[in-house]
């Protein structure tokens, strides 16, 4: 996976070609030092490399070429047009490794981001600017919400970074999940599974840094990144071919520092905003694996998707219980989170008591809290419930939460009575 080069001082971070005799040049990047030498990684296959092959250095800093020319159109981790339309000038290079923003100059995020979902909009409202993972296991619906989200969210612009997904895939989420609607507003950024670990890697970073450069220019941005454990394993990879040590789980020690690094690009500036939704892939159902777990950290919430909810054909399969949005309490009106509260409590008792509901166990009037709950338990589901081809406005959809809990209220009141 790595060749070694002598008589180089390229920097860590440099781009090289390597000359061969046999076959076409090959690009690699400098991945460690060792000795008087310098490893380093390809972008393809190290087939037809020899020993005593010239190795150059190209750049020194990796930089993207970037323009709204970008708006609607798909690109891969180097930044080259792979869809059928013909290339476009890009006037402007930005650096694939900027800084986070200081903390000092963000300001707060005082504004909310409609997505179109009614979930998330009541019960985990989001801000501008705002960063959440989106937790869940393979095929509970997580690329659904995604291009739901994409199509629906009062974002000006919409980054979609695709790290080590399936080439299947990707042309279904186009035309699928995102839509001609989605994608007109929308760059696509895409590292199959089968590129090498640099590409996948770069991807995360070329989407971060296209983010940037629309957030500069004052737009809102929703930067969706699908997913952050591959981009974690891509680094998990590079880090073990360059000699580092496996520390928790094979994992090594840079893979939990470029973590932060990354996600706390996100956020708001004095220009514009970049409101960050990434995907984490957990293990076996479990969020509770080093990934999910340093992520979840340094995230501002997190959305659980459910299996369980997903066999039952409850879409999105959003675990509202599981889930947090650590700013809801900044974004919504007294009315607003009164009303959310109320309805999470009797989902909470509904949940704490479903063993006993299900087998005929529990008995009338034992709870007031869980009577209320499955009295209104279809009501809940039906407006927690949502077609993927369809939104709500943000405004509705509080007004429907509203309304739900005043139906908690009434019979709350007649339980008295009674």
């Amino acid at each position: 996976m790595t060749a070694q080069v002598r008589g180089l001082p390229a920097p860590i971070g440099s781009l090289c070609r390597i000359n061969c005799n046999h076959r076409d040049p090959i690009d690699a990047e400098v991945i460690g030092l060792r000795d008087q030498e310098i490893i380093v990684q390809p972008y393809d296959d190290l087939t037809g490399v020899k020993r005593g092959d010239l190795v150059e250095l190209r750049q020194s800093s990796m930089k993207l070429r970037v323009g709204e020319e970008l708006l609607g159109r798909v690109i891969n981790a180097r930044g080259d047009f792979i869809d059928e339309k013909l290339p476009a000038i890009l006037p402007h290079a930005v650096s694939l490794q900027a800084p986070p923003i200081p903390p000092l100059t963000r300001p707060r995020i005082t504004e909310t981001m409609e997505t179109g979902v009614r979930a998330i909009d009541s019960l985990l409202t989001c801000g501008k600017g705002q960063r959440l993972g989106i937790f869940a296991g393979s095929g509970v619906g997580k690329s659904t919400l995604l291009g739901q989200l994409a199509k629906y969210a009062s974002a000006d612009v919409n980054v979609v970074v695709l790290v080590g997904e399936r080439g299947r895939e990707v042309r279904e989420f186009l035309e699928r999940d995102l839509g001609p609607e989605g994608m007109k507003r929308s760059v696509l950024v895409v590292a199959t599974s089968e590129e090498s670990a640099l590409l996948r890697r770069r991807c995360a970073h070329v989407g971060t840094a296209i983010a940037e450069y629309f957030r500069d220019l004052g737009k809102d941005v929703l930067l969706m990144m699908d997913s952050v454990t591959r981009y974690a394993l891509a680094q998990r990879e590079i880090g073990l071919a360059s000699g580092e040590p496996p520390a928790t789980r094979g994992f090594p020690p840079s893979v939990f520092s470029l973590l932060p690094r990354l996600l706390e690009r996100s956020g708001t500036t004095e220009n514009g905003t970049i409101t960050g939704l990434y995907t984490v892939l957990v293990e076996g159902d479990d969020t509770n694996e080093p990934i999910s777990d340093a992520v979840r950290g340094i995230l501002d919430g997190h959305i659980v998707l459910s299996r369980d909810l997903a066999h039952k054909s409850h879409w999105p399969a959003i675990d509202v219980l599981g889930s947090i949005s650590r700013l809801m309490n900044e974004l919504a009106s007294p009315e607003h989170l009164k009303a959310a509260q109320q309805l999470k409590q009797l989902m909470a008792a509904y949940r704490q008591s479903e063993d006993l509901i299900n087998i005929g166990a529990y008995q009338h009037g034992s709870n007031r809290l869980v009577d209320r709950a499955i009295q209104l338990k279809s009501h809940i589901d039906q407006f927690l419930q949502q077609p993927p081809t369809t939104h709500t406005e943000i405004t509705q959809t509080i007004q429907n939460l509203i309304q739900l809990s005043s139906q908690m209220d009434i019979n709350q009141q007649v339980a008295v009575a009674s």
